[in-house]
């Protein structure tokens, strides 16, 4: 009888780097190749992160190898896109460890709160009012 294997705990990978974390997040919304994982991290940052080349593929080597990304079979038309660019898009263990980190900042934040280090409202979207 074969043994199963036991998926890791997802909070054995926290706390991500920035770049980690951004680079699930841009992967939330769908399958992206690198450049477009730049890009998105650029527009919803409001360029105030710009992620380089070097650290973004460095970073997606280690989370292929842990599990977090997959290179996706599918790929666009290639009439349509570059046949070169590789796709990858978040699995289910990543979005787990994506879950785990958001919350593991919540909890952060919500201490800087009851520290008074940030106060209601100066956290854009983010209300004080409750458990988080």
């Amino acid at each position: 009888m074969a043994e199963r294997q036991q998926a890791p705990d997802p909070a054995s990978l926290l706390p991500l780097t920035p770049a980690v974390l951004h680079i699930l997040l841009a992967l939330v919304g769908g399958e992206r190749h690198g450049y477009g994982i730049m890009r998105e991290v650029e527009a919803y940052t409001q360029g105030r992160l710009r992620l380089g080349a070097t650290t973004l593929y460095r970073s997606i080597k280690q989370m292929l190898a842990d599990g977090l990304i997959e290179e996706a079979e599918e790929r666009p038309d290639p009439e349509l896109d570059d046949e070169r660019r590789r796709y990858y898009r978040l699995t289910p263990f990543g979005r787990s460890v994506l879950q785990a980190e958001t919350r593991r900042l919540g909890a952060l934040v919500a201490l800087a709160h009851d520290k008074g280090v940030v106060q209601d409202g100066d956290v854009p979207g983010l209300s004080f009012g409750g458990a988080l």
